[in-house]
């Protein structure tokens, strides 16, 4: 899929200010930012759901039409389900509306629905739910499946077994676009990332080549005790200062040398909360 100049403008709001990227097929994509940052909006511009103010996308080198949105699975932030109904009676419904979908039986087992197929759609757990409309995306035997920050709201288990559904997906051939906030999610499900801000791309790679990209070495990090900045090269990050470092031994000393205070140091590799931050300027806001 290639997006090409695409602009959204709501009234004098530019949520989206002239972008250009292409996913390779059959990858998982991650479009990583903050509320706000335009990350929903050109999702749903590339699922044909809002037309762009500006630009155009591609699929398979075709531009999307109404021909598209029978290729494409979507599993929204939020959906309503039909009430007082069971997970199976609404997979059968679902099933009905499209003229060659996936079997109830494959859907279940990718999915992992067998264990609630009688449960009231009113009595799903959030983990369950997730489950569940992750099957209602694939019925139609989607090309390309969006995800839009599916895990929020989970426990970290259900998390984990959520992730394990989407590398099911991924291993049958199909493409799939994420967004997420957690920055773990990302680096274990996805095979190129994209770091949104303001309705710009800021950066695009594969998460190793990212941060190899923008760091070396190691990262260490002292709480802000009011006194200034610890050396010269260091960045205030809310109430820590952060050093970039290829040398930690001269660096610790260099702080000693200063009396600086190690109480309550960290040291790290980069991670991607890291880079984003890095890029943004900023933590991911809420």
């Amino acid at each position: 899929m290639r997006v090409e100049n695409l602009a959204k403008t709501f009234g004098t709001v530019q949520a989206v200010r002239n972008i250009d990227f292409e996913i390779p097929e059959g990858i998982c994509f991650g479009l990583l930012g903050p509320n706000g940052a335009g990350k929903t909006t050109t999702i749903e511009m590339m699922e044909g759901i809002l037309s762009p103010t500006e630009g155009s996308i591609y699929f398979r080198e075709q531009k999307i039409d109404k021909k598209f949105k029978a290729k494409v699975g979507i599993q929204f932030q939020s959906t309503a389900l039909p009430e007082f109904i069971t997970v199976k009676e609404t997979l059968e419904l679902f099933l009905s509306f499209y003229p060659s979908p996936r079997p109830l039986d494959e859907v279940v087992r990718l999915c992992s629905l067998d264990d609630i197929l009688d449960r009231d759609n009113r009595k799903l757990s959030g983990g369950q739910r997730q489950r569940m409309l992750l099957g209602l995306a694939i019925i139609p035997r989607p090309e390309i499946v969006f995800l839009d920050e599916p895990t929020t709201g989970l426990d970290p288990q259900a998390r984990r077994n959520f992730w394990d559904l989407i590398r099911h997906i991924r291993k049958e051939g199909t493409t799939v676009v994420l967004t997420t906030h957690y920055m773990d999610e990302a680096q274990v499900l996805c095979d190129q990332i994209g770091i949104m801000d303001h309705g710009k791309i800021l950066d695009i790679d594969t998460p190793d080549r990212l941060l190899a990209k923008h760091f070396s070495g190691v990262l260490l990090s002292l709480p802000d005790l009011g006194v200034g900045a610890p050396l010269n090269d260091a960045r205030k990050t809310n109430d820590r200062w952060e050093i970039q470092t290829e040398n930690l031994d001269t660096t610790i000393h260099e702080l000693l040398a200063q009396n600086i205070n190690l109480e309550g140091i960290q040291i790290h590799k980069p991670n991607l909360e890291d880079l984003f931050i890095h890029l943004t300027g900023s933590t991911l806001r809420t």
